[in-house]
């Protein structure tokens, strides 16, 4: 009995080897195969309307599509011949010539719809220089080429077609105007025309994105039969610890807070993101989650990436928390022996109520009493394993992950689909926009007199480079350069620091609190200081080769200033050759927000290389793509929230087609 489930090899030809090769292209199965699609079929400047052809101008490059008439082959000379046929196009014949290539007469069939490229004589209404393109491409490689996976297609379709069914539930079908699945792949590989190519490819990217967003809601409610820690928090205590802060709280904030106490209040455990620019104040957000927390005789953790943030996190916490009897921990790799082994029995014997640190926070031997609330700062920064080793140092702690990095709200989306996202959208109260200018390398002598009349107003520079030290093979600044001409610069009025990542970390740690005691005036970095470095009395960011940076990278480095209510600066010291690296200085000039940067980073670079490839967890759509259908992609996920919202949705007729896919799909179910 066949299924679409079987293996390729049921195909006719498709023995041992050329199984192997379809599976190094994503080709296992019946259904992988059908689902190949092409990367394009038609392109948006194919000529198909005697309109379009008079418009053409003389020797311009062309693909016109049309209906050929019966081709001639003719022998003339030694070894010569020529195949000729005409495109015709509305009532108009273009005159086609192939020369010593008999083999295209076989290629060539009467009244077959072809595509032909080439420079269009306007003249002789003819094409010179012809070439017969394909009406779809597929991905191939070396070992399997476009006319067998075509030939495997069709095999496959003829054979198969009758077992395809349509899982996107009617109505949903009948709202947005789908085609069944089984017309969507016919359309996709076989389209008589561009209108059904284009019916397909909608539907298509619709499909995928329902089915991925199905897959995401799916897991949801794995995870919400799981009980959580449900945090009895004290609201009385909390309001007024809400009420002693030195300043008020913004009302993105505050709905943020809202947000979380009501997760925290569930039994079930809590994952939710927390997204906010540079300076939004999410880590005050977390402390209230914090207090909550132990408030109700919970212990809380805070993992962040680097020592130098986790330490910063302490001194903040011991500060915000002065008076309220919290004790509190920090644990990192340069935590000394001794200071590790009197801090780990309170740890697990509850006497510490929050342990502030990095990944030491989830090594062997670390035991914690009650852990209620696990805060991942930066958390793009570690990868899965971290982030799950975390969760399992108590009986499901609620989960609060924090991220300054700019995440469109397409790859929130997809990348953390399956956590719910909060958004502080609003900079407090008194924060200035930091000006953003972007100079060539050749004008930067002219910018020295403002910078030593900015160090007189006894304010701080941070400068970074993405060198640490010169390089033969590339010709950008370097670290150690730069911070020998500026201590000369700036001898003897001003002290400058160096600082990089292949430090030891007790002297990265002494030189930034050096820095922050304002010992330096100046701080030569690389990217080292890009996440969590936060000294208020630096309000100008120098940055050398700019254009070497990704936009979140730049916006992220230019979040280490403007964090008073003094103007900051941010100076961006680039040459860029090409015309998308001009555009990158020109955005960073005009916006401070984050998500247009973001957006912008994303259209520029892809999302592989604006998260990284092994943090994004970016799926790869074979059809569908997040950025520019963003509309298809937020209609998929409605749709499939609505559709999980119904108790027992698994069990109703209407949904069946659609559990057998999430099924086949190998989707971790609820469905029993």
């Amino acid at each position: 009995m066949k299924k679409l489930s079987d293996s390729v090899s049921a195909l006719k030809g498709v023995g041992a080897r050329r199984q192997k090769d379809l599976a190094h292209l994503g080709i296992n199965s019946i259904q992988d195969l059908l689902t190949y699609f092409p990367r394009r079929l038609y392109s948006s400047d194919v000529v198909t309307s005697p309109e379009q052809l008079s418009g053409l101008k003389n020797k311009q490059r062309v693909t016109l599509k049309g209906i050929a008439t019966n081709p001639t082959l003719v022998f003339y000379g030694y070894r010569k011949s020529r195949v000729n046929f005409s495109v015709v196009i509305g009532n108009n014949p273009i005159k086609v010539t192939f020369f010593n290539q008999p083999w295209v007469k076989k290629r060539v069939h009467p009244q077959q719809t072809i595509l032909i490229s080439g420079y269009f004589d306007k003249f002789s209404q003819s094409v010179k220089s012809p070439r017969i393109n394909s009406t779809v491409v597929y991905p191939a490689s070396k070992e399997v080429r476009q006319a067998t996976i075509k030939r495997l297609i069709k095999e496959a379709y003829g054979e198969y077609h009758n077992l395809i069914k349509t899982y996107v539930p009617p109505l949903i079908q009948h709202h947005y105007r789908l085609e069944t699945e089984q017309t969507m792949i016919h359309d996709m590989h076989f389209p008589k025309d561009r209108r059904a190519e284009q019916l397909a490819r909608r539907t298509a990217k619709f499909n995928e994105f329902f089915l991925f967003e199905m897959r995401l809601q799916v897991m949801k409610q794995i995870e919400d039969r799981h009980r959580g820690v449900q945090i009895h928090y004290q609201a009385d205590k909390i309001g007024t610890f809400i009420n002693r802060l030195p300043y008020q709280l913004t009302a993105a904030q505050r709905k943020v807070i809202g947000e979380i106490d009501h997760d925290l209040s569930r039994p079930v455990q809590m994952n939710r993101l927390l997204q906010g620019d540079v300076g939004s104040g999410k880590t005050i957000v977390a402390a209230i989650a914090i207090y909550a927390t132990i408030t109700a005789g919970y212990q809380a953790a805070l993992m962040a990436p680097t020592e130098i943030l986790a330490e910063q996190h302490a001194n903040n916490f011991v500060k915000v928390f002065q008076g309220l009897g919290i004790n509190i921990a920090l644990l990192t790799g340069d935590t000394k022996p001794a200071a590790r082994r009197e801090l780990l029995p309170r740890l697990a014997n509850g006497q510490i109520d929050l342990v502030i640190g990095t990944h030491a926070l989830i090594q062997k031997g670390v035991k914690y009493h009650r852990l209620g609330l696990a805060v991942i700062d930066e958390q793009h920064r570690f990868g899965v394993a971290q982030r799950e080793a975390l969760r399992k140092k108590g009986h499901n702690p609620n989960v609060l992950a924090m991220t300054a990095t700019p995440i469109p709200r397409t790859l929130a989306l997809t990348a953390y689909g399956d956590m719910d996202v909060s958004i502080i959208d609003q900079l407090p109260k008194g924060r200035k926009p930091i000006e953003t200018r972007w100079i060539r390398s050749k004008q930067f002598p002219n910018v020295l007199p403002f910078i030593k009349h900015f160090l007189a107003s006894h304010q701080q520079i941070y400068i970074v480079a993405p060198l640490i030290k010169p390089s033969e093979a590339v010709s950008m600044a370097d670290a150690e350069t730069i911070y020998k001409k500026f201590k000369e610069y700036l001898a003897p009025e001003f002290n400058v620091g160096l600082l990089n990542g292949q430090m030891k970390d007790d002297q990265k740690n002494q030189i930034m609190r050096d820095f922050e005691a304002n010992k330096y005036q100046v701080l030569v970095s690389t990217t080292v200081i890009e996440v969590g470095v936060d000294v208020a009395n630096a309000n100008m960011m120098i940055i050398f080769n700019a254009d070497n940076f990704g936009l979140s990278q730049l916006h992220q480095l230019r979040g280490r200033v403007g964090r008073s209510s003094k103007q900051a600066y941010c100076l961006l010291v680039a040459d860029p050759k090409s015309e998308t690296g001009k555009k990158r200085m020109s955005v960073m000039e005009r916006t401070n927000n984050g998500s247009l940067v973001s957006q912008e980073d994303l259209k520029l670079r892809g999302p592989g290389q604006v998260l990284g490839k092994e943090q994004s967890g970016i799926p790869q759509f074979k059809v569908a793509d997040p950025i520019a259908d963003e509309v298809i992609l937020s209609c998929a996920q409605q749709e499939a929230i609505k559709i999980v919202s119904v108790k027992n949705w698994q069990k109703q007729p209407i949904n069946r087609e659609l559990v057998r896919r999430l099924r086949m799909g190998r989707t971790t179910t609820v469905f029993d």
